[in-house]
């Protein structure tokens, strides 16, 4: 009913609000700090997109060869350290789509609503077979 209402009003929840506002200051933020080192002439979508893969991959490297149990309950130390690799990752992306101009929150709104449609869910519970297998 909530989010019926904003909906209906065409406006964004609170959250989503704090969400893209977090997200614009964050993207701020991360322009000044390479504005100050003079990065800016080494962030081009290119290095950023492979950057943001080598990040991705040592995130994923604190879960090669754990069991699900074991991913599931990670240390206070290794959940540290997987939460600073979310970070990376985090302001790689920023900085990619700020390079080029996409609004992540927007994008991440589509995103959701094209995979309701692939996605519906009297089809896709309890499913992890691709749409295309539905």
């Amino acid at each position: 009913m909530y989010n019926a209402l904003f909906m209906a009003t065409q406006q964004q929840p609170p959250t989503m609000t704090r969400t893209t506002d977090s997200l614009a200051r964050l993207t701020a933020q991360l322009a000044k700090f390479a504005d100050a080192r003079d990065w800016d002439q080494f962030h081009n979508p290119k290095n950023l997109a492979m950057a943001l893969a080598g990040e991705a991959g040592e995130l994923v490297e604190h879960f090669q060869w754990l069991t699900f149990e074991q991913a599931a309950n990670l240390s206070t130390a290794t959940r540290e350290e997987v939460a600073l690799e979310c970070a990376d990752v985090l302001l790689f992306l920023l900085r990619l789509a700020d390079k080029l101009d996409i609004d992540l929150a927007k994008a991440a709104e589509r995103k959701l609503k094209l995979n309701a449609k692939k996605y519906p869910v009297e089809k896709a519970r309890g499913r992890a077979t691709k749409y295309t297998k539905l």
